[in-house]
């Protein structure tokens, strides 16, 4: 079942986090330009990142990965 266009509920909210804020939309960017993939680019930028998102969705590799698709 997918959610607003994504895998599920919390690939979209981590998506929606990445892509609007503008600190984080650069330095997924930067996570991006600086890997050879989306997996080392999600590894990277999950290290620079709470725990969580403000509304209570984790932050891990898949929903990151997700959301580092197109960028």
């Amino acid at each position: 079942m997918s959610y607003n266009g994504h895998k599920n509920y919390s690939c979209w909210n981590v998506s929606l986090w990445i892509n609007n804020d503008e600190a984080l939309y650069r330095l997924a960017k930067d996570c991006v330009r600086s890997t050879n993939n989306r997996k080392e680019a999600a590894n990277k930028l999950l290290s620079y990142l709470p725990k969580q998102t403000p509304d209570g969705v984790d932050y891990n590799v898949t929903n990151l990965r997700h959301a580092l698709t197109g960028m």
